[in-house]
């Protein structure tokens, strides 16, 4: 069961408070009687290892494996450009 305090007892005797999250590891903070907060030691993030950079050629080879040939390239890029 965690220590329980209220949230006069943070105002008021907030050393105390602090000692009982740090031998408890949790107090519930009380207000009019009914808990209402949590309090818990701070652990800091873990540091993990950046992702490892995007290879978009090989994506780009998985979604398309063999590219267009120039005759296919010029028409699609004819097509899209319209009569401009």
């Amino acid at each position: 069961m965690s220590a329980t305090a209220t949230v006069r007892d943070l105002r008021n005797r907030f050393p105390q408070v602090r000692k009982l999250v740090e031998l408890e590891g949790e107090v519930v903070v009380t207000e009019q009687g009914t808990p209402a907060y949590r309090l818990t030691r701070y652990s800091p993030p873990d540091r993990r290892k950046p992702a490892p950079p995007k290879d978009y050629l090989t994506r780009l080879r998985r979604h398309q494996p063999r590219p267009i040939s120039a005759a296919a390239a010029k028409a699609l890029h004819d097509a899209n450009r319209g009569e401009r």
